[in-house]
């Protein structure tokens, strides 16, 4: 139950971004862990660290990923996601219950039966189903088209945009979609970009920047140190905003649209520093949030902190050859 509810979680968040898995992912959870006998934290544990690591492999999984592959101008962006960060991406997912069993003691043995939980609107359901699978088909046709050379869309994030207000229209209640929509998040991330883009005009971060990377490097160093900068800053200025100010910076050293390993490896970084520490990716303070008003439950600081280092470690060694061997092809 542990690798099925680490792959879904980690398989949805790729195709659906992770902060939208964030808030749906609780109560699956909850009824999970009810029946795996499993402590309601290792849940939590396993829902916050499987929806960062399935973000990594697809340009739509995070928002951060969005930005790098919009501003970055990599050719056919899932294609690039995919062929060098979906196999460590599920190895990753594959090793992480084994993290959680070991922290909370789950071994071998039947589940508890519970309640299936019927779809109560089939026709919502349906339209939701047939939008996802739209918003994934229509991006690898994009991405073939640029391939091909044909014209196509430059900006990827128009594409789950036009197929989600298509979406809306066709729902039961769009009225109560809009109500079901989490606007404080929304409000969330335009007050960190405004914040961010004025730091970095005023210049304070640049030094810092700059100092693990002076200036463009070649993967054997360049990989480490964008790796490095993104782990620790994402976990000052999360990781979104920080992927704003360094997309701005590597331009400014002279990386272009290919070769794409420094943006397949911002991408990896800034997404995996969420398993840092709670600070380090918005989808950790959504579930947070909702876990804490739904169900009276919280995560310390230091507790993520304990399991997140090891995690992230386990992470990054088995992205960062992966990355080494994408470059040298």
């Amino acid at each position: 139950m542990l690798f099925a509810l680490s792959l879904l979680f980690g398989v949805l968040s790729a195709f659906t971004v992770n902060d939208a898995v964030a808030l749906m992912g609780p109560p699956i959870v909850l009824a999970a862990s009810r029946a795996a006998g499993l402590d309601f934290e290792g849940g939590i544990f396993l829902l916050a660290f499987a929806l960062t690591i399935g973000s990594v492999m697809a340009p739509l999984g995070n928002p951060q990923n969005v930005l790098i592959a919009v501003e970055s101008g990599m050719p056919a962006p899932l294609f690039t996601f995919m062929a060098t960060l979906a196999v460590p991406t599920i190895i990753n997912l594959a090793l992480l219950p084994l993290l959680i069993a070991k922290w909370y003691g789950v071994g071998r043995g039947r589940a508890f039966a519970v309640p299936q939980e019927a779809i109560r609107n089939k026709r919502d359901a349906l339209v939701a189903g047939i939008a996802l699978a739209a918003v994934v088909v229509s991006l690898a046709v994009n991405d073939a088209l640029e391939v091909l050379g044909l014209p196509h869309v430059v900006n990827i994030g128009v594409i789950p945009f036009i197929i989600a207000a298509a979406s809306y229209v066709l729902v039961s209640e769009p009225r109560r979609v809009l109500e079901k929509v989490s606007w404080g998040t929304i409000v969330f991330f335009i007050t960190m970009f405004i914040a961010m883009q004025g730091v970095w005009n005023s210049g304070v971060l640049t030094p810092l920047i700059s100092a693990l990377l002076p200036r463009g490097e070649g993967p054997g160093i360049g990989i480490l140190a964008i790796t490095a900068e993104s782990l620790i800053f994402s976990q000052v200025l999360s990781n979104v905003p920080f992927t704003e100010l360094f997309l701005q910076y590597a331009k400014s050293l002279g990386y272009g649209p290919t070769p794409t390993w420094p943006w397949l490896t911002m991408a990896m970084a800034t997404t995996i520093a969420g398993n840092l520490t709670l600070l380090g990716a918005a989808s950790n303070i959504i579930i947070l949030e909702v876990i804490e008003s739904r169900y009276n439950k919280t995560i310390g600081f230091a507790e993520f902190a304990k399991r997140g280092v090891v995690v992230t470690a386990l992470n990054v060694a088995v992205y960062l050859p992966f990355l080494y061997l994408s470059a040298r092809l």
